[in-house]
């Protein structure tokens, strides 16, 4: 079953939160000092993703465009909107907004390569191994996470069902029409630019600023454009 992988994740991440809900009963300063642990690691993934990229000027101007189209599309405010449509539905403890801990948990979970690799894996090679891994990793993040951000982190389970399940499903005409260099490029610059929204939420979670993280996705999308236009023009040289 070529989905199994995703859905394990997705379930894994369910049961993290539904964990790190039970055990939300710390103490307040114990939960801001684990809060500013949280979001000083995050910092450091995010750094570490973000000087994986072959070619910052690519990391720049996707980060640059893809705030541009946020900002113009509003993600944030629907986001929020729809944080507090599912907030006024289940309930809220008031600890966290549920958009806060759904963006958060969801850009975490999603961006990287073992999210790309291991659905290629399941999708061509019945090959779980790698999406199993990262199963283990989400649902103990999504636990420490649940214990500061709110049940929000939960809904991050859908997305990554969804993303994970469509490259597995298509993962052979993936492999088919997509070159491999392409998507070795893509993989890299999609891991640096991803790692700077990374940073920005661990900058989120220690309080220093507020970035408006849900703005910053569609450079994920740019990414991807840049980097096909880049390997076409190559070939044709």
């Amino acid at each position: 079953m070529f989905l199994l992988g995703t859905l394990v994740n997705g379930l894994l991440i369910i049961i993290g939160t539904l964990l790190g809900k039970w055990l939300n009963r710390i103490p307040e300063g114990m939960k801001t000092t684990v809060m500013y642990a949280i979001g000083l690691s995050v910092m450091v993934l995010g750094l570490q993703m973000g000087l994986k990229s072959e070619n910052f000027l690519i990391v720049i101007i996707s980060l640059v465009v893809g705030a541009v189209a946020g900002e113009l599309l509003k993600l944030e405010d629907k986001l929020n909107d729809l944080g507090g449509w599912l907030e006024r539905r289940v309930g809220s403890n008031g600890k966290g907004s549920i958009s806060e801990g759904f963006v958060t948990a969801t850009l975490i979970f999603v961006i990287g390569a073992m999210a790309i690799i291991g659905a290629l894996d399941s999708g061509i090679r019945g090959d779980h191994d790698v999406l199993y891994t990262k199963s283990i990793i989400d649902g103990f993040t999504a636990l420490i996470l649940t214990t500061t951000l709110g049940i929000g982190v939960i809904f991050s389970a859908v997305p990554v069902v969804l993303y994970e399940g469509l490259i597995a499903l298509f993962a052979t005409q993936i492999n088919q029409f997509v070159p491999k260099e392409l998507m070795d490029q893509f993989i890299t610059e999609m891991t640096a630019t991803g790692g700077v929204m990374i940073f920005a939420i661990g900058l989120n979670l220690t309080g220093i600023v507020k970035i408006k993280l849900a703005n910053l996705l569609p450079g994920i999308v740019v990414t991807g454009i840049i980097v096909t236009i880049l390997y076409n023009y190559h070939q044709i040289l």
